[in-house]
């Protein structure tokens, strides 16, 4: 680092004399040519849970969104670019992952309460022969109650008291 007269304020970086480690990693993206290459090679070897690795790879791949809408980009653009198009697709891919996990897990939480529903609107039928539209107006009420909490109230409760409880609700 070379820091001009103190008047200026002013600091020049050579970022390609910088070490070679996570704290130039910032400064090393900067970068270009094989300082920017060796940097981005670096940043695709950190851990996935890394913060530096995914506020870096964010700004990355919104640089590599800027330089495709570049109509002429030059020789070091399309370079960059073809060197971020693996770290893309990694986001890509992970993106693409925690979709289908939060997409499971919706599922079977969903499936848990239609399960739910289907269980405590046969409870109410084997035990009051038909529902009518005062019984399933509750089904949603039992519904958000657990097992431990909706089974003794169908069990227990006769159906003015069952209707009378969650008409209060």
């Amino acid at each position: 680092m070379y820091i001009l007269g103190s008047h200026l304020k002013t600091a020049i970086i050579a970022i390609h004399q910088l070490p070679q480690n996570e704290e130039t990693l910032w400064l090393r993206l900067l970068g270009k040519g094989r300082v920017q290459k060796r940097a981005i090679q670096e940043l695709e070897s950190l851990s996935p849970n890394n913060p530096l690795r995914d506020k870096a790879v964010d700004l990355l791949l919104s640089l590599k969104t800027t330089l495709e809408i570049n109509q002429n980009p030059n020789k070091e653009d399309r370079e960059l670019l073809m060197s971020l198009s693996p770290i893309y697709l990694q986001r890509l891919a992970e993106a693409k992952q925690e979709g289908i996990q939060e997409g499971i897990q919706e599922g079977r939480q969903e499936g848990v309460m239609n399960e739910r529903r289907i269980a405590i609107a046969s409870l109410l039928q084997a035990k009051f022969g038909s529902l009518d539209a005062e019984l399933n107006a509750i089904i949603p009420l039992l519904t958000a109650l657990t097992p431990e909490e909706f089974s003794p109230l169908l069990i227990q409760l006769s159906r003015t008291e069952l209707l009378a409880r969650f008409k209060q609700q």
